[in-house]
């Protein structure tokens, strides 16, 4: 465990808690990889020498396909990156098992795809994809969106988030973030504004149920 102080995490007080799905409720990030390594090599991207999981992790995990596309390929026109991310996605889905015809809406089936394959598509009430908010991660605009669906007030609210771009758009929805360390290593995290980073959710119990013990006293 690594952390930074937690103070202004107090559980008893939590009215909601708002999950990024990508690397945190689903191990996703090794296929999202290999589907990145795979076209992007395809595309010539770096002379064709795949890339490595460390540039993975800076360039790529857990930001918005219209930005890693613009980044990575600046001189195409915006139809040829669309359509390149689009691919990307497909096979995604495709390595998951799943095959669905391209769509704008992507990522939307990606996040319907894990939530079924996890058995949590009827715990979640809403669902917020930042390719639908007029800003993506790392801006505050899909938390804020969040909390506003909720009806709970940052202060009150909690994050589960795996990556800095998405650590920095919880913090700067004001809202504290518990990381967790699945495709980052806690460092990064915690430089990102993370309260504290885990390695799973079984950790995060101990610690909810370390703090319940800690205020009986």
């Amino acid at each position: 465990m690594s952390e930074a102080p937690v103070a202004q995490i107090d559980f008893s007080k939590l009215k909601g808690v708002l999950f990024d799905i990508d690397g945190t409720l689903c191990n996703s990030d090794p296929l999202h990889f290999k589907a990145f390594q795979n076209i992007l090599s395809e595309a010539g991207f770096d002379n064709g020498r795949p890339i490595d999981e460390a540039f993975f992790r800076k360039n790529i995990s857990g930001r918005s396909n219209p930005m890693i596309a613009q980044d990575l390929f600046p001189d195409w026109t915006e139809s040829r990156r669309v359509e390149f991310y689009e691919d990307k996605e497909a096979r995604f889905r495709e390595m998951a098992g799943q095959t669905h015809p391209y769509s704008t809406a992507a990522t939307r089936l990606n996040t319907e795809m894990m939530l079924s394959a996890l058995n949590l598509d009827t715990y979640f009430e809403h669902v917020v994809l930042g390719d639908e908010c007029t800003r993506p991660k790392p801006f505050p605009d899909p938390y804020l969106r969040g909390l506003e669906l909720i009806n709970v007030e940052a202060g009150l609210a909690l994050v589960f988030e795996d990556s800095p771009s998405g650590t920095r758009a919880a913090v700067a929805a004001g809202i504290p973030v518990i990381g967790l360390s699945t495709g980052q290593d806690p460092e990064t995290l915690l430089e990102a504004g993370a309260s504290i980073v885990l390695t799973d959710f079984t950790a995060v119990m101990e610690l909810v149920h370390a703090a319940a013990q800690g205020s009986k006293l």
